[in-house]
């Protein structure tokens, strides 16, 4: 087993990850630019690099940084968390050329699934159904006019390389085709130096639906599950659970099955998610392969029992999987919010600056991973993700309603985050209910998310109402009291009138 390993990341995974590292007997070794030289995942390493200035490119996506600082405190292996340079195959080869383990994919496998033609291709490869579309990259607006008239509109282009919505675009009619392949290469470009694109048909009202994989490098290869991914916002992924409310076993073991033969396929080991789309008539499509850990890996944990980072490590470290496919089981329902730093008042913009107080929620079945706390500078310059809030309980149900608890409890003060949104998303009915698809949020947000709230709303009246009758109802006591006695006691009460009235 390794004796100390360096984080490529910042932020709550590369937080997450020194801790599995601690529990380990592992040192985590963190890297920084100048905007995080006071975060969180810096102070709780053992050591800490200064790699570089703000921007990303200029830090936490240079390879000879990440290289070097691995080189000088003798770390034995990296984890590159999500982002950045999780999924880059060159940074893969450097790792491994430099004599340092990636707790990753090999480079070959992580170089075939990032390409979404390539990862199509081993798909029909092996059977599993694909979304009706092109397995290369489109040469000319000729080529993609004659795909989308063979496949019928709409049709959605999209990057070749990386993710996250970018060098996307819905296209429903010819005239629309042009501009938008235009558009969608550009991004692509800018966002993956990779202007390459293709085309696919658009699934209406699917459902988003990845299943968990890890491996290890003598060929056990097992998945853990799925995770309902369906809650994005402008195609990023906002909520998740584990499992999904449409899913039985049996599609359950066929999707799973379908991943694991995707993956064996490109020689995959350590851990990875395939993702599918699930239309309402229950038929899935293969989307695209993440060769990384998930942001929403802890629902899969909640619910497994199994820790995903101690895994990855052990079998970078040439162990087998601790496991079997027959040990894994599921058992009740995990919820996850990924909690921002930006105003959903204001269409979601970012919100930097300080955070001035947080009050973390806690109690059974709760789960906080943050990179944050008090007083800390949210910079502009990455990912505004400050937290991810996450909640298990023995049924979906009984989940929302912890959530929902843990909402409440949950404060950040000093700058605007989506909690609000949150508070608002379960208390929504089709939420609860488990239905909903991809377009959810658009259409949750077009009137405005207080429009979805009238519960909440009569739920704040009411205490407010409590909130004035305790008031009145300790007059008397009041009276009895000293003058400054008197002063705190009315002081407390209006406090809480005051929390009550911002909360509604």
């Amino acid at each position: 087993m390794f004796k100390k390993l360096l984080i490529a990341n910042r932020g709550e995974i590369a937080v997450r990850i020194a801790r599995g590292c601690r529990e380990m007997g592992i040192s985590p070794v963190a890297v920084y630019s100048d905007a995080d030289r006071a975060a969180l995942h810096v102070r709780v390493a053992d050591e800490a690099i200064h790699i570089g200035p703000p921007p990303s490119a200029d830090s936490y996506l240079r390879i000879d940084k990440i290289i070097d600082a691995a080189r000088r405190t003798g770390a034995e292996a990296i984890h590159p968390g999500y982002g950045f340079l999780s999924e880059n195959a060159e940074f893969a080869r450097a790792v491994e050329d430099a004599g340092l383990v990636l707790v990753g994919p090999p480079a070959s496998a992580m170089q075939l699934m990032g390409s979404k033609t390539s990862a199509r291709q081993a798909a029909q490869a092996v059977g599993a159904p694909v979304v009706p579309g092109t397995t290369e990259p489109l040469r000319s607006v000729e080529e993609a006019l004659a795909t989308a008239e063979e496949i019928g509109y709409p049709v959605m282009l999209k990057a070749a390389s990386g993710g996250g919505g970018k060098g996307m675009r819905m296209v429903r009619s010819r005239d629309e085709i042009g501009s938008a392949l235009a558009l969608a290469q550009s991004e692509a470009a800018a966002s993956f130096k990779d202007s390459s694109v293709y085309i696919e048909k658009f699934i209406e009202r699917p459902r988003h639906i990845e299943i968990q994989l890890i491996g290890d490098r003598y060929g056990n290869l097992v998945y853990l599950g799925e995770r309902e991914c369906s809650l994005q916002r402008r195609h990023q992924k906002v909520v998740e659970e584990c499992p999904s409310p449409v899913v039985d076993e049996d599609l359950r073991q066929r999707m799973g099955e379908a991943a694991v033969r995707i993956a064996r396929s490109a020689g995959y080991y350590n851990a990875g998610t395939i993702e599918f789309l699930v239309d309402p008539q229950r038929n899935f499509y293969f989307l695209e392969m993440n060769t990384r850990l998930q942001v929403e890996h802890p629902v899969t944990e909640l619910v497994t029992g199994r820790d995903l980072v101690h895994e990855q490590i052990r079998v970078a470290a040439g162990e087998k999987l601790s496991f079997s496919q027959s040990d894994v089981v599921l058992r009740g329902a995990a919820i996850e919010c990924r909690v921002y730093a930006e105003d959903p008042h204001n269409n979601f913009l970012p919100s930097p600056g300080r955070i001035t107080r947080v009050v973390t929620p806690a109690g059974p079945g709760v789960r906080y991973d943050s990179g944050s706390y008090s007083g800390w500078e949210v910079p502009i310059y990455y990912d505004p993700l400050l937290a991810k809030l996450c909640v298990w309980a023995e049924t979906r149900a009984a989940a929302i309603d912890r959530l929902g608890r843990v909402l409440d409890e949950y404060t950040v003060e000093g700058i605007n985050t989506t909690v609000p949104f949150f508070r608002a998303v379960v208390r929504d009915d089709a939420f609860r209910r488990g239905d909903f698809d991809t377009g959810f949020i658009d259409h949750f947000l077009k009137d405005g998310f207080g429009a979805h709230d009238p519960e909440g709303d009569e739920q704040a009246r009411r205490l407010e109402d409590l909130a004035v009758i305790a008031a009145a109802l300790d007059v008397r006591a009041r009276a009895t009291q000293s003058g400054a006695a008197q002063t705190r006691a009315a002081e407390s009460r209006w406090k809480l009138y005051g929390r009550l009235h911002q909360r509604r």
